[in-house]
Parts: C-alpha cells; sequence; structure tokens
C-alpha cells in the first residue's frame, strides 16, 4: 500500500466520524409583534409560525390531515386554525381578558403569518401574553415576542415553561 493511500484512509475515517457526531438539529420558533395603535384604539398582532409546525399540531389536535398555506386549504382548516390560535393565544390588559379578531393570514416562503387585532383599547398599563401554541406537540418550542406601546419597546421569550409574562408600561 503506497503513503498516499495510508493517509487516506485514516483522514476519511476521521472525517466520518466526525461528520457522523453532529446531528441536525431544528430550532422550533416563532415570532410574533403586538403594536399598541392609540389612534386607532386598538392592538394589532402579527405572529409567524412554520406551516409544517402549525400544521402537525392541528393534525394532532383535529386527527385529521392539514394543508394550511396550500390551494389543498380548505375552510373547515382555516376555522380551526382560528379556534386554535384563540385556545393557545391569549393576551390580557391591565388585567382584563381580550377578545382577539383574526383578521387575515398570508404565506411567505414555508411561514404562515396571521394577523390579529383586539378593538376598543384606550389606555395600556399592563399586557400580559400567554402563548401556548405548539406546545403539546413540540415541547422544546420558544416564541418570541416583541410589544410597542407608546414608543417602548420590550421582547420576552415564552417557553413550555414559562408560557406567559407580564409587561408593564
Amino acid at each position: 500500500m503506497s503513503i498516499r493511500k495510508k493517509l487516506i484512509i485514516p483522514i476519511l475515517v476521521l472525517l466520518t466520524i466526525g461528520l457522523a457526531s453532529f446531528s441536525v438539529h431544528k430550532f422550533y420558533v416563532s415570532v410574533t409583534q403586538i403594536d399598541f395603535i392609540p389612534e386607532k384604539k386598538r392592538i394589532e398582532v402579527t405572529a409567524r409560525f412554520f406551516i409544517d409546525d402549525l400544521n402537525n399540531a392541528l393534525e394532532n389536535k383535529y386527527k385529521a390531515k392539514f394543508y394550511l398555506g396550500s390551494e389543498r386549504e380548505t375552510e373547515i382548516q382555516k376555522e380551526q386554525l382560528k379556534q386554535y390560535l384563540s385556545t393557545h393565544f391569549s393576551i390580557r390588559v391591565n388585567g382584563k381578558p381580550k377578545t382577539m379578531q383574526f383578521v387575515q393570514k398570508e404565506m411567505e416562503d414555508d411561514v404562515l403569518i396571521c394577523y390579529l387585532k383586539i378593538i376598543d383599547i384606550s389606555k395600556i398599563n399592563t399586557l400580559e401574553v400567554k402563548n401556548t401554541l405548539l406546545f403539546e406537540v413540540l415541547p422544546e418550542q420558544q416564541h418570541i415576542t416583541h410589544t410597542k406601546v407608546l414608543n417602548i419597546k420590550k421582547s420576552i421569550l415564552l417557553t413550555d415553561d414559562n408560557s406567559s409574562e407580564l409587561l408593564k408600561y
């Protein structure tokens, strides 16, 4: 065996072992923006989720195949999405629970963007955000939430262990 072959085989073995030791880890995260618009007396919410994670959670809950974000999406699936969001995502303003209205949704690459709003909000002293979306199927899911209330920006990270946070303004 030549010296070249003697060197190549150990190098290939080391490369194979080295590459095999790295495992692919998917990052499970959503990003939500919550803005208070005082002149309109409302809160606007923009929430972004990876579509495959959301479809998996809905399939788990409703025991049916989901096609949100595709041409195979149905009206029933849209309604089930709205129900799922209202069950797992809530906002309390000044200690009082508020109902979010689903405005619309759109796809951007592999991300589903949901737009929601809360009306008749004249003042915010405290904002409590609770988000348990996807935790039933992805306990490692994280929700990054940014808020802007009267030009005060705050950010929080919600997890399965800490699914709600109270912000004071």
